[in-house]
């Protein structure tokens, strides 16, 4: 067992003033207020907080600089942020709101440059590269992005090779076909791509319990993500945020 504790991160979906929790990046579910959720997540001692704006990208709208401040504002934990971030200017905005981390993802498939440039301007401690990794209809992963409305036959390892050599300091790997679905995580994709990049890898899409969390962690993810297992409770999917007791967590490290 090593003495580096795991991060266990929720990822919270915003549109508009509310979260939401999708299943396979489709048919968006409201789960609550992103303030009193954070308060939630506040009294919970959590490690860190990825907020995605879903929406934003694929209807080439900016971030809402206004909600993502009140937001940080009431986090006492790390946060990092994504959702139709497509410049330095505004990637710099966000950070000083007290976002620790930029999240690209459709932007950085449509404008990889963009990486190296915010990389550069900020450093790559501050840069993620969101991969969202989906299987076509021949069983082969593909990278997709703007909520998979998009796609290429890039494969999703090759992708996060590509954005590492760029300057991102971190992969968020999506798991677009376990999004939602509290069925675990793609082990076999986390070992492949943990093995391919020498940067931290959060794995997100799955998990149901803490047990999916340690086998993301095994299989080589750095961190380990989940939405619907952090938001929702019992087979009626009744909404109530949780989060592990640090005991619980300290049973996780390797």
């Amino acid at each position: 067992m090593s003495g580096i504790r795991p991060r266990i991160i929720p990822c919270l979906l915003l549109r508009g003033n509310g979260l939401y929790k999708t299943v396979r990046f489709k048919n968006p579910v409201y789960v609550g207020d992103p303030i009193n959720t954070v308060r939630i997540f506040n009294e919970k001692e959590v490690d860190e907080v990825v907020l995605l704006d879903f929406e934003a990208s694929r209807n080439n709208r900016p971030p809402d600089f206004e909600k993502i401040g009140e937001i940080a504002s009431e986090a006492f934990m790390p946060m990092s942020y994504g959702g139709g971030v497509t410049t330095v200017e505004q990637a710099k905005r966000i950070l000083a709101l007290g976002v620790e981390k930029i999240i690209l993802n459709s932007a950085a498939v449509e404008t990889p440059g963009l990486v190296s440039e915010l990389a550069t301007a900020v450093g790559s401690q501050s840069v993620v590269v969101a991969v969202d990794a989906k299987k076509n209809l021949f069983g082969r992963y593909q990278l997709s992005w703007k909520n998979t409305e998009k796609s290429k036959a890039t494969h999703p390892v090759q992708w996060a090779q590509e954005v590492c050599a760029l300057g991102a300091g971190e992969i968020l790997l999506n798991l677009v076909d376990r999004d939602g679905t509290v069925q675990g995580y793609d082990l076999e994709l986390i070992r492949e791509m943990a093995a391919a990049v020498s940067v931290p890898l959060v794995a997100c899409g799955g998990a149901a319990s803490n047990q999916d969390l340690a086998a993301a962690l095994k299989a080589g993810a750095s961190g380990a993500a989940a939405g619907s297992m952090f938001v929702f409770h019992g087979k009626h999917r009744a909404v109530l945020i949780s989060y592990p007791a640090p005991a619980e967590i300290d049973s996780l490290r390797l």
